[in-house]
C-alpha cells in the first residue's frame, strides 16, 4: 500500500482530536498486550507541522498515557510542549522514518508476542495463507541485520522499510505506518493476528496452505479500497469501546 499524503489543518480541534487518537491506541495497545513496560513508542506528527511530533513522556507506560500528558518533540529531539523527556530510541527511530517519509505521518514501534516471534525467527517471513493476512500482501519490509540498540537504528529502520508500511526488524520487533492513527492501529492489530495465528500454524506440526499468487495480490486489491473506511470504523468502534470502559484517556 503507497501511502497517500494528507495534510490535517492546525485547529484547536484537529490538534485536540490528535492527542486523543494518539491516547487511545496507546491505552488499546495495552488492552490488547502489544506493550512492553514503559518501553515501546507511538508518534503522531502534529497537524499543520512539519517537524514536530506527538510522543509519550519517558517513564510512563501506555496505560497512563491521556490526551494532554503527551509531549511535543521536534525532529531534533527538542521538547517543544509538554512535561517531561522523550527515550533516545524513540526519538531516534521515529524522527528518522517520519523525516525520510513524510507521508507517515503515524509511526507504531511494538515488540508484540507473536509479531516479534516472527522478528526472532531465522528467516521468519509473514505467508500469505489465510484472508485476513493477505492485507500484508507486498507491503512488509525485513531488516535481517540486527546491530544493536545505538542511535542509528532510526536511519536503518527508515532505509529498510522502503516504500512498505510495515517492517519487521530481526531480533527486535515491528514498526507500522499509516496516515492516521486509525490506520496505522487497524494494521497492527491485524499485523499481530497474522503472527499470531502463523505461530500456532507453525507448531501445529501442520502444513502450511498458502494462497497462490494471484489470489493474493487481486484479495489485497480489494481490501485495499476499502481500507481507509474500515480503519476508521474499526479505531471509533474501539474508542467507544474505551469510552466506556476506560474513559480517562481524553482527559
Amino acid at each position: 500500500m503507497t501511502l497517500a499524503a494528507r495534510t490535517l489543518e492546525s485547529t484547536p480541534d484537529t490538534i485536540h482530536q490528535s492527542r486523543v487518537d494518539l491516547a487511545a491506541a496507546h491505552r488499546l495497545a495495552h488492552r490488547f498486550g502489544f506493550d512492553d513496560g514503559i518501553h515501546n513508542h507511538f508518534t503522531l506528527m502534529v497537524p499543520g507541522a512539519t517537524a514536530q511530533f506527538l510522543v509519550k513522556a519517558h517513564g510512563l507506560l501506555m496505560s497512563e498515557i491521556t490526551a494532554n500528558n503527551l509531549i511535543v518533540v521536534d525532529t531534533q529531539g527538542n521538547v517543544i510542549e509538554g512535561s517531561g523527556t522523550i527515550e533516545r530510541s524513540a526519538f531516534c527511530i521515529h524522527a528518522a522514518i517520519h523525516i525520510r517519509h513524510p507521508t507517515a505521518k503515524c509511526v507504531l514501534h511494538a515488540h508484540p508476542p507473536y509479531s516479534t516471534w516472527l522478528a526472532d525467527v531465522e528467516g521468519g517471513r509473514l505467508y500469505m495463507t489465510n484472508q485476513d493476512i493477505l492485507r500484508f500482501h507486498e507491503r512488509v519490509a525485513y531488516d535481517d541485520g540486527y546491530a544493536g540498540a545505538d542511535n542509528e537504528v532510526g536511519e536503518q529502520f527508515a532505509s529498510a522499510m522502503g516504500d512498505k508500511s510495515v517492517l519487521v526488524s530481526r531480533n527486535h520487533g515491528v514498526t507500522v505506518v499509516g496516515t492516521t492513527v486509525a490506520e496505522a492501529f487497524y494494521d497492527l492489530y491485524y499485523l499481530e493476528l497474522a503472527c499470531k495465528r502463523q505461530y500456532l500454524l507453525a507448531t501445529s506440526g501442520c502444513k502450511a496452505s498458502v494462497v497462490p499468487e494471484n489470489i493474493s495480490a487481486r484479495t489485497r486489491q480489494l481490501i485495499d479500497s476499502e481500507f481507509a473506511t474500515s480503519s476508521v470504523l474499526y479505531f471509533d468502534a474501539l474508542k467507544r469501546e474505551l469510552d466506556r470502559e476506560d474513559p480517562g484517556y481524553t482527559a
